[in-house]
């Protein structure tokens, strides 16, 4: 028996494009896809500010959410890290490390390679520490934040009334 863990897959990580808003918008456009993320997809100008905001981020500070490619270069989602979007609720003044993957692409390994690269650029950008904000009943998500080693601190009620967990890492 092969106790060995499955090696990462090859993923590459770039600042978004304005043509990646047409992939994330329609790599997302599922409910599987959506179901911690309000239960439908975002009209294309979401996705269209979304990767604006991220440029400006990463030219900002040198992170931000990254397009996400597998070995064939095809658009799979996104990771990185940016500042906790919300004031009212959460952990306010945080920097956040998130993901988002096509269905096509989950089981594979793509996320937990992706943040684990994304842990290593935020750290070389200076931050101490991230955190993590993932739906309770998200198992996929919670799985990758233990794989990353990231500890749950705390719980957090949303404004859609949703349970949340907030993990946290030391960089």
């Amino acid at each position: 028996m092969n106790t060995m863990p499955k090696p990462l897959p090859v993923v590459r990580l770039r600042v978004p494009t304005e043509e990646d808003a047409f992939a994330w918008h329609k790599i997302f456009d599922d409910p599987d896809v959506m179901e911690f993320h309000g239960g439908a997809a975002a009209e294309l100008s979401v996705y269209e500010e979304l990767t604006a905001r991220q440029r400006r981020h990463d030219a900002e500070r040198g992170f931000c959410l990254w397009t996400m490619l597998n070995g064939d270069g095809e658009v799979i989602g996104f990771t990185g890290a940016q500042p906790w979007p919300h004031e009212e609720f959460g952990p306010v003044g945080e920097i956040e490390v998130g993901w988002r993957l096509g269905r096509a692409y989950w089981g594979r390994g793509y996320v937990t390679a992706a943040a684990n690269t994304t842990l290593e650029r935020v750290r070389a950008a200076g931050v101490g520490r991230v955190v993590a904000m993932v739906n309770s009943r998200n198992a996929r998500s919670v799985a990758v934040t233990r794989r990353l080693g990231m500890e749950l601190v705390e719980t957090y009620i949303s404004p859609s009334k949703q349970e949340a967990y907030c993990f946290r890492i030391d960089l």
